[in-house]
Order: structure tokens, then C-alpha cells, then sequence
């Protein structure tokens, strides 16, 4: 399976920002598209943004669009997520993975999140004042 590192969580206060980072370490990232998921306490996998390799097409959740951007930086074979107004419903360990494609629906990213036996750490965002 493939294995990527994510970075850049922390604990920050409602309305503030983080940048979140995606690096994987045995294979390039420019070749496949690249999604972002959350996984709060208690809740599934959802799939959070994605963002292809072919066309520049993204796709993000209802909930974060306006607020998250994600991006890549194929020459530090890393893939970003900017999360700005962050809300306390932000709150979860969030993930990066390798999917086949970008989906256009969330039900998409959930079913294959379940197809995955493992995830790495994940990177901890909490927002809380």
C-alpha cells in the first residue's frame, strides 16, 4: 500500500488557518490524484478534497468549499490542503491517499475509504477557542 506522510495539524482557535501537507515516500505524486480525508471521533472516513493529475479538476465537500484549497507542488512531490475560517466541526485527524480518480459526490470517497485496510498517522487539526 502505498505510504505518504501528512503534516502541518495543530490546535488552533475558530476562524484561524493551517496548512496541511502530504508527502509520499515511495512513489510520485504527480501521477495520481490526490485526495485529502477527515476522520473525526466516532465517524467514518469522509473525503474531504481532491485534486487530479491529468486536468487540474478538483472536488471538495459541501461543507469546506470557499474554505479549503488544495493544491500540488509536483516538484516537492507534495500535496497541500489550505484550510482558512476554520470551524470547530473541522475537529479530526486528517489523511491524504492515492484513489483511481477524483469523485464528484461524497459517497464516492466513502465507499473507497472502507476499501483501505490501513491509513498512515494523519495529522491531528483541532479547532477550539
Amino acid at each position: 500500500q502505498l505510504q505518504f506522510v501528512e503534516s502541518g495539524g495543530g490546535l488552533v482557535q475558530p476562524g484561524g488557518s493551517l496548512r496541511l501537507s502530504c508527502v509520499a515516500s515511495d512513489f510520485t505524486l504527480k501521477y495520481r490524484p490526490i485526495s485529502w480525508f477527515r476522520q473525526a471521533p466516532g465517524k467514518e472516513h469522509e473525503g474531504v478534497a481532491c485534486t487530479s493529475n491529468t486536468d487540474g479538476s478538483t472536488y471538495y465537500t459541501d461543507d469546506v468549499k470557499g474554505r479549503f484549497t488544495i493544491s500540488r507542488d509536483n516538484a516537492k512531490n507534495t500535496v497541500y490542503l489550505q484550510m482558512n475560517s476554520l470551524k470547530p466541526g473541522d475537529t479530526a485527524v486528517y489523511y491524504c491517499q492515492a484513489l483511481p480518480r477524483c469523485g464528484l459526490h461524497g459517497s464516492y470517497y466513502t465507499a473507497y475509504a472502507k476499501t483501505l485496510g490501513s491509513w498512515g498517522q494523519g495529522t491531528q487539526v483541532t479547532v477550539s477557542s
